[in-house]
């Protein structure tokens, strides 16, 4: 399956973190509001040429199988909401892999299980005797995620009359070892051996494991791979497959496709790749050596028995560099020489900030190596974590809820002391109670309403966390404000435990009588809310930092951040240092988190050239971009083509995009193949060819537009839209950057797809693309390796109403990005920074809607 989902809190509570930074808005985005009069697959943002259910929540792509004349898109769907929940598979199908039509439900959750993801086969031979070999079955190998327990094995179910009725195999499950992290089947027919393959992951071990059967239903383990490549998250939704290396039948490599999360190379949820061979039973990856960083000045390697020049707050750093571990802490490696920093002093629950001297910028890059938590540094939160002064309305000491009043059974009969059973770890409150309705995990539901009191404050303020369901969403998690019985304030948690302020602005609301109101009737994933301290104030409470991190400050503002994986291994990091040659900067390694990897790691502060890389940015990705997951790949096609596809979502923020009446996407299916680049062989991509399918008849075009250090909009009806399909190829020139911009246009809104001329890299740019702040980690900049191939840069761009694929290259590049632009915003502009760069070629096709 993918089971951030799970429960992301068995996630969390696995992998002993804590989700990213709570990033809390006073008024949240809530989902796009629709209007009843407005057809289905015309509401703001809805994808036109990628598959979307005409209502409520999707995730992966499920059981990719051809069979007569049809490609079968299962995914994972729940039928009664809009978040994460009752998971079951959704049915589509198409005849071309571009127009989609949907069936009813295929695989439903029940009393005793979810059905998770997993594969689907056509038993040609009725090897399993569900059907004949005259009308073989279709059958679904999937993994069952009972509720009891939450242990997770793999199922059967068959259909018999090509996918549009299923029933649940008798002897399920067919693979059970015992635990709660085993899942997402992707089953083959391996004609050497003439049997059955599975390839099935082990997230929690970052391991895939192999296994062989003659009938789908008796399985024999045949070996495992892994760990390998980046194990920042959980490993699911494994694929194997075969592929000729540069179209050569003569020379088969096999790939396994291993999509992890969080910990991908743009953060959070990513799919990558392993190259290697298969001989029926192991899988072997082909050996990449072994990584030297680049050399330079070190200029903090923690080697002292102090810290020498740098400063020392707090006490979670100690008197001096640690020697590795200390009390109670893991086994740390990865760290050079006998010394580093390390925040762990006193536990997560201790914090503190080591900062450097002040020092002038004189080389391109810094490295260093960083470990510890996934806590990221986020804009403008303070490091003062006491309240302004004010009146507290309720704090939750003392053991009751004093004459607040609840309905429901979310609240339970009295406020929690912290963290309840099964749930991750709660952060942030203040004093010894809170509200918590994650009372037998997610499914309570219920309300808490404070007594009627004056606002005669200019500000309310309280600490938030949980999930993020705005109030004007189907099912809210949020704190609302009650004005004549009419809700004029909401606030919601960001799919975190940690708790942070919200404020909200109420001087126009001075004098009048109101209520706050405590909302969870929300019994999907993140279906709870956390609340504590709320009070009028004249002032506004400030964000509270809850980093682990090093950052760079520049004129006292942070303008580069890193923090760790959540692991105890120290890895490389680099930060640019080029924008800020000659400037006056500060390193500061920071510790302001006290939940679980509350603390930070850091050593080998070293200035160079060249960046140093992470074993992620090493590791092989089939897509550079935040919004590509659990991808997996059709079996059975015609041609013996390989087609994949992905969630175009990210765990991230996933929950919380502002999409109605659905939510979640599938990425364009991609035609997969083995090219030979810089002399390694790297998997590639392009659209299936049927998309063109949709083109208009006349693309806009352009040709030979040079452009110095400034932006150009592409003038014509046909060169602007919400849906395109463009080809370009820009001539390097002097230029640092340069590219288009799409969907340009109100307010300053942009989609940057550039060429990095000194890094080599290929970069989408979505800070400016519109909404954006239900995530503090949503808005930024993704970037892919590609080098320029006889001075030219070819770029293949896909522009849908809420997202942009972008194909480097001959495929080896590709970045796929959500973005919520307004509908008004339909420009392209060509632009180049730093000098001159030449659009040769570009022609850009409007692309029709498959929903019409």
């Amino acid at each position: 399956m993918s089971s951030a989902r799970v429960s992301r809190h068995a996630r969390i509570r696995m992998m002993a973190a804590v989700a990213t930074v709570c990033a809390l808005s006073a008024a949240p985005l809530a989902p796009q509001a629709v209007a009843a009069d407005t057809p289905t697959y015309t509401e703001t943002y809805r994808p036109q040429f990628h598959f979307t259910p005409q209502k409520n929540w999707m995730n992966d792509p499920n059981g990719l199988v051809y069979y007569k004349g049809e490609y079968h898109l299962f995914y994972q769907y729940n039928p009664n909401g809009n978040t994460w929940g009752d998971m079951s598979w959704g049915h589509a199908v198409s005849k071309d892999l571009v127009h989609w039509e949907e069936l009813p439900l295929a695989l439903s959750h029940d009393d005793e299980e979810m059905v998770f993801s997993g594969s689907a086969v056509v038993d040609w031979n009725n090897t399993t005797g569900f059907g004949t070999k005259k009308n073989p079955p279709m059958v679904a190998i999937y993994t069952s995620a009972y509720k009891n327990g939450g242990k997770q094995a793999q199922s059967l179910a068959y259909s018999t009359d090509r996918g549009r009725t299923w029933t649940k195999y008798q002897g399920n499950p067919v693979i059970d070892i015992g635990s709660n992290n085993f899942r997402d089947p992707k089953v083959q027919w391996y004609a050497p051996t003439k049997s059955w393959l599975m390839t099935v992951s082990l997230s929690a071990e970052h391991k895939v494991q192999f296994y062989t059967s003659k009938n789908l239903k008796d399985w024999e383990l045949q070996s495992e791979f892994g760990p390998a490549g980046a194990t920042g998250g959980v490993w699911e939704c494994p694929d194997l497959f075969p592929l000729a290396v540069d179209g050569d039948k003569k020379n088969i490599k096999w790939v396994l496709v291993v999509n992890i999360n969080p910990g991908g190379v743009a953060g959070g949820s990513a799919a990558q790749y392993f190259i290697g061979d298969f001989d029926g039973k192991k899988f072997t990856a082909d050996d990449k050596g072994t990584y030297t960083p680049p050399t330079g000045k070190v200029v903090q390697d923690f080697e002292g028995t102090g810290f020498g020049t740098w400063a020392s707050t707090g006490t979670a750093f100690g008197q001096g560099p640690a020697a590795g571990a200390v009390d109670w802490q893991g086994t740390v490696d990865g760290f050079d020489g006998k010394g580093l920093a390390n925040s762990f002093h006193g536990g997560d629950g201790a914090t503190g900030i080591l900062s450097s001297p002040s020092f002038t910028v004189d080389s391109p890059y810094l490295n260093f190596k960083i470990g510890g938590g996934r806590h990221p540094h986020e804009a403008g939160t303070v490091m003062d974590s006491t309240p302004p002064e004010g009146t507290v309305l309720a704090d939750f000491e003392g053991g009751t809820y004093g004459d607040w009043t609840a309905t429901g059974d979310a609240f339970g009969t009295a406020p929690a002391t912290g963290t309840l059973p099964d749930q991750g770890q709660v952060s942030g409150f203040l004093g010894d109670g809170l509200v918590n309705t994650f009372r037998n995990g997610d499914s309570t539901t219920g309300t808490l309403t404070s007594p009627e009191f004056t606002i005669d404050k200019k500000r309310i303020n309280f600490l938030i966390g949980g999930g993020n369901h705005p109030a004007r969403s189907d099912n809210p998690t949020a704190v609302e404000l009650l004005v004549d019985g009419q809700v004029v304030r909401s606030a919601t948690g960001k799919d975190a435990e940690a708790l942070n302020w919200a404020s909200w602005d109420v001087s126009e609301l001075a004098g009048k009588q109101a209520r706050i109101r405590i909302v969870d009737d929300n019994t999907g994933g993140w279906g709870h809310v956390n609340v504590d301290h709320i009070m009028l104030s004249d002032t506004q409470a400030q964000r509270v930092s809850q980093e682990t991190s090093v950052n760079l400050l520049v004129d006292g503002q942070v303008v580069r951040s890193a923090t760790g994986a959540d692991s105890e291994t120290l890895d490389w990091a680099s930060f640019d240092m080029r924008p800020y040659a000659g400037k006056k900067a500060q390193i500061q390694v920071i510790d302001m988190n006290t939940a679980g990897w509350g603390h930070v790691m850091a050593d080998q502060f070293t200035a160079a050239d060249k960046p140093a890389k992470s074993a992620v940015q090493r590791a092989d990705w089939a897509d550079y971009g935040k919004d590509y997951y659990a991808a997996v790949s059709w079996e059975n096609a015609p041609g013996g083509k390989r087609y994949m596809i992905g969630w175009m979502n990210n765990w991230d923020y996933g929950q919380s995009l502002p999409t109605s009446p659905w939510r979640g996407a599938q990425s364009v299916p991609r035609e997969m193949a083995l090219r030979t680049v810089d002399g390694r062989i790297r998997l590639t991509s392009k659209p299936v060819g049927s998309l063109e399918s949709l083109r208009g008849k006349r693309p806009a075009t352009a040709s030979d537009i040079t452009v110095k250090s400034t932006s150009r909009p592409l003038i014509g009806p046909t060169a602007k839209g919400k849906a395109l399909d463009i080809e370009a190829t820009f001539s390097l020139k002097d230029a640092d950057r340069f590219g288009l911009k799409v969907r340009t246009g109100a307010g300053g809104e942009e989609t940057v797809i550039g060429y990095d001329t000194t890094t080599q890299e290929l970069y989408v740019d979505r800070t400016r693309s519109g909404a954006g702040d239900f995530s503090s980690t949503f808005p930024g900049v993704q970037t892919a390796p590609l080098k320029a191939k006889n001075g030219k840069v070819k770029l293949r761009i896909l522009v849908d109403w809420s997202s942009v694929e972008v194909f480097g290259g001959n495929g080896e590049a590709v970045i796929t990005d959500q973005i919520f632009p307004d509908p008004s915003s339909t420009g392209v502009e060509v632009f180049a920074e730093g000098g001159t760069a030449t659009l040769d070629h570009m022609r850009a096709w409007q692309l029709g809607s498959i929903w019409r």
